[in-house]
Parts: C-alpha cells; sequence; structure tokens
C-alpha cells in the first residue's frame, strides 16, 4: 500500500472534501495548461428588437459583481444580479491597503462603522526579503484583512435596500444581444450585461477561443493556530533557490483565525510545469523552516488554494456590443497579482462613472465599451517583471539569479524611498519610479542585468520597451488632459464619454490614479 503524502494526510483531516477539492482544480489547471479546456458558445446575436427592458443592467457573477451592482444601484439605476449559489463571501480575508478601501465610503457604499467592522487584520510593518540578503520592510502596504463574509453580506442588503434584485441560485447559459437590448437566460431583459464571472467566465472563454493563458501565478497555503506570536507581514519572501524549474515565493499574515501563509509562484502554462497538488507538498515541506515551527504544533483551520491566468491580451475586449467584462473576466489585473478583489476596488470608481456615462449617452456599442477596459501600460509593463520571476521548463538559469535580481532591484528601491516602493508593491507601476529604479539597479548591477535578458528573451525586451515608452506618453497625456479639463466641459455630451474615457485610460494606465487615491484619502 503507498504511503500517504504529507498533503493527503493533512488535508483529508479537514472537514469538507479539501482534497477532492484540491484534486479537482488540478484537473482544470492540466487541461488549461493542455489547451483542452472546452468553450461554449454562451453569447449569440439576434438582429431583432428586443422592445422594452426591465433593467439598465444585469450582472453576472455576485461576488465581486455585488460591489458594482451595489455602486450602480446607489447611483439610480436598475439593476438585476445573477449568482449561481448563494452570495456569500468566505472565511478567508481579502488583502488591501486602507486607503484603497476608501471608495467604498466615496460611493456610499458602506458607512465608516460598517468599514471599520469589515476589517478583520491590520498589521505592521511588511518585509520583502530574499536569499540575498536585501530586506526591506514597508508599512501599511496590504496589511489591512477584510473579511468577505461581513463585507458581502453588508453590500447585498445596501444593494436590496436601494432597489436592487438579487437572484440567487441561478447560474449564467446564454445571452442573446439585439440591437436594443441583451436577453439573460431566456429571462433577463436589459440594456447592459456585465461579466463578473471570473477568470473562467464562460463569456470571456467564448472571447478568448480557448487559447491558452499566456502565464500562470500558482498558490496554496493554510490559516493555522499555534504559530509563534508575530504581528508583522511578509509581502514578498524568498529563502531557496530556484527548485522544480519554479522560483517559490512566500506571504504571511495574521488573520482573524490565526496566520495565513502562502506559497505563490510565477510559471508559464507548459504542461510541465508542477502541479497544485505537488506544489502543497512542497508549501508543507518547507512551512516550518519558513515560520519557526513543527507541522504538528499547528492547529490548520482551512487550506487555500488556487490558480490565476493571465492573458497578453487583457484587459479583455469585448466583440459584442451591450456585454462589458469587469474584473478578472477581463483580466483587468497585472499578471503578478492574484485574486481580482484589489484590482476591482482600484477601478470600481472609474467603472461606476464609466458605466453611468454610457448607459446615459447609449454609448453601447462593442467599440465604446472596449474603451472601459483600455490598454494600460501601468499593466502590460509588468509582463517582463513576471517574464524575469519565471523559469522555462527546459531553462538553465543560475539557482540564485532571482534572486540576486529581486534583491538588487529592491535595495535600489528602498534607497528611492516611499513614493517608488509602495505602489510597485500595489501592482501600480509608475513612468519616474520604474525609470528611476531601473537606471539605479543598471549602474549598480551590469552583469546581472545582462544576464536577464537570455533569461527573459529579446523579443520579450523590445515589446517591452514599446509599452514603457508607452507608460511616458501616457504619464504626460494624463497632465496635459488636466489643463484642457475646463474647455472639454462644453463638448456635447457623447463626445463627453469618449474624452472622459481617454483621460481615465491615461490616469489608470499611468499609475495617476494611485496618487490621487494617497491625495485624497
Amino acid at each position: 500500500m503507498t504511503a500517504m503524502s504529507l498533503t493527503q494526510e493533512i488535508l483529508s483531516q479537514l472537514p469538507g472534501n479539501v482534497l477532492g477539492g484540491l484534486r479537482r482544480a488540478d484537473s482544470i489547471l492540466t487541461s488549461l495548461k493542455s489547451g483542452n479546456l472546452p468553450v461554449s458558445m454562451v453569447v449569440t446575436e439576434d438582429k431583432q428588437a428586443l422592445g422594452i427592458v426591465d433593467w439598465d443592467v444585469i450582472i453576472s457573477g455576485g461576488t465581486l459583481g455585488i460591489l458594482i451592482g451595489c455602486a450602480l444601484v446607489s447611483r439610480g439605476m436598475r439593476v438585476a444580479l445573477i449568482e449561481k449559489g448563494i452570495l456569500r463571501g468566505r472565511e478567508q480575508e481579502w488583502n488591501i491597503s486602507r486607503h484603497e478601501l476608501q471608495v467604498l465610503l466615496e460611493l456610499n457604499l458602506l458607512t465608516s462603522e460598517e468599514l471599520e467592522k469589515a476589517i478583520a487584520t491590520e498589521y505592521n510593518p511588511g518585509r520583502v526579503g530574499f536569499t540575498s540578503g536585501t530586506e526591506v520592510w514597508v508599512e501599511n502596504v496590504l496589511n489591512i484583512g477584510v473579511y468577505p463574509v461581513y463585507l458581502l453580506e453588508a453590500l447585498k442588503q445596501r444593494f436590496l435596500e436601494r432597489g436592487g434584485k438579487l437572484f440567487e441560485n441561478t447560474p449564467f447559459t446564454e445571452a442573446v444581444v439585439h440591437p436594443d437590448g441583451v436577453m439573460v437566460n431566456k429571462h433577463f431583459k436589459g440594456r447592459l450585461l456585465i461579466d463578473a464571472m471570473g477568470n473562467f467566465s464562460p463569456i470571456a472563454q467564448q472571447i478568448r477561443q480557448g487559447v491558452k493563458p499566456d502565464a500562470l501565478c500558482m498558490v496554496v497555503g493554510t490559516c493555522a493556530e499555534g504559530f509563534p506570536e508575530n504581528h508583522t507581514g511578509d509581502l514578498l519572501l524568498s529563502f531557496t533557490e530556484i527548485k522544480n524549474q519554479c522560483q517559490y515565493f512566500w506571504e504571511a499574515f495574521p488573520a482573524k483565525d490565526g496566520r495565513t501563509t502562502y506559497l505563490f509562484t510565477y510559471m508559464d502554462a507548459d504542461p510541465q510545469h508542477i502541479g497544485l497538488e505537488a506544489f502543497f507538498e512542497e508549501y508543507f515541506r518547507l512551512m516550518p523552516k519558513y515560520q519557526g515551527v513543527e507541522l504538528q504544533q499547528l492547529n490548520i483551520k482551512r487550506a487555500l488554494f488556487g490558480f490565476f491566468p493571465s492573458y497578453r491580451q487583457s484587459p479583455l475586449k469585448t466583440p459584442f456590443s451591450r456585454i462589458l467584462p469587469v474584473g478578472d473576466s477581463s483580466g483587468n489585473q497585472s499578471p503578478l497579482s492574484f485574486g481580482g478583489f484589489g484590482a476591482m476596488i482600484r477601478n470600481l470608481k472609474r467603472l461606476t462613472l464609466g458605466i453611468e456615462e454610457a448607459l446615459q449617452t447609449d454609448q453601447l456599442s462593442a467599440k465604446s465599451l472596449s474603451l472601459l477596459q483600455p490598454y494600460q501600460p501601468s499593466l502590460t509593463v509588468t509582463w517582463l517583471f513576471q517574464k524575469a520571476m519565471s523559469v522555462g521548463v527546459n531553462q538553465k538559469i543560475k539557482s540564485n539569479q532571482i534572486n540576486d535580481l529581486l534583491s538588487a532591484v529592491f535595495a535600489q528601491m528602498e534607497k528611492l524611498g516611499e513614493p517608488v516602493l509602495k505602489p510597485f508593491l500595489q501592482d501600480v507601476v509608475q513612468f519616474s519610479g520604474l525609470t528611476k529604479t531601473l537606471f539605479k539597479t543598471s549602474l549598480a548591477n551590469p552583469f546581472l542585468v545582462i544576464k536577464i535578458i537570455p533569461q527573459v528573451g529579446l523579443i520579450t525586451l523590445i515589446d517591452w520597451m514599446w509599452h514603457f515608452i508607452n507608460l511616458g506618453v501616457y504619464s504626460l497625456l494624463f497632465s496635459v488632459s488636466q489643463m484642457l479639463e475646463p474647455w472639454m466641459k462644453n463638448l456635447p455630451q457623447n463626445y463627453q464619454y469618449y474624452w472622459h474615457r481617454w483621460v481615465d485610460a491615461w490616469k489608470y494606465g499611468s499609475g495617476n490614479d494611485y496618487d490621487q487615491i494617497i491625495h485624497n484619502s
């Protein structure tokens, strides 16, 4: 009889069929890596008019859809939200920075008291560290743990109070786009359908036509009691060399039920890369060394695992009128981040005001809606970093090359100070900060930078240069747009829609939204 692995032994003791869930996720990951995920044709078009509609907006996917649904209903729109199960947050906290949450107050979705109640944990400082010795400590970055169960329940109640209609146990099955509206599940008639169904949305799958992702971020971890007392967290920590053609990174922070620790890695979608269960085995093997604790001392409350695909073609451009992908469905986050809560919160105000304006001016064609998910160089430039932090299946690089590079980069960022370091750790890249960091790193470690070229490839580097230049151009365009704003107020409404979308693209595409959040909070 085969001996049980550590993963089997530990996960089989947890309530619910956690091991079964892990294996199902592994099987989906295998299909994704081999390009075998089924693509359903869930969206069709019909040239006939639909006639009177019941809703301004129909949202499919409640976990993050409730955020946008609540914001839209608060601005007087008729909103129907359909969710395949019961709309309820998970037990595991979502980590974010406090200033990012201010948008929930700004859009009048929560009161200050409710927001404080939604915050389950808060810690400081957070650490970034690598085997080569660089250790950087920062305060107030991703140091807030929001409790999704409470947050979603509060938003759900607010949504219903303000006239939103929630249809639980209603999975999305199909959408028919008509010239004057969209029919969802043969029952719901609306002016606009918002797809908030996440990475595996059938609409996004249909638009992408089953194309394999360009990159994956794989994450495993647990929340457990029994750790030595520690009120600090780790944002990005590596203490091992490249193993299994992966660089292992760790994250840890205090949680409501103990301490959460994650192991994560970046890779391409080659089928030969390590799977989730084998990766979990690595987590259990290395975690005692990482946290200075024996596994048997821990009371594991729950296991966490997932994988997050990213596509170069992101944000996803909708080919359909009257359908708008948001959150993970649209790929509107960088390939370095996992989980779409932060990206959704960051874009919530932009999307809310943009959708409201699209409905007011009837700008619901595919072309008009695609401006709500614009090209953003601040996200696209992060592809080079993703590539520099991952290893190809047959690639030969020095076992500590990724650690050495990151160590050198963060050492320079620390010298440049928090205005450079903090945005980067929150997935916001700005032209001035990036330029200074690259310049200083190249001067201090020229040979290290030269080694990166064969690792990432010359074509990737040339492609990246184009997005880097655009990052600078967008920064300039955003500055100019601020000066032109008074004159643009006289434009006709539909032209204003286009102008506002361009300004948003320049603002978010240059990372300038970060400065405004900081300034306003």
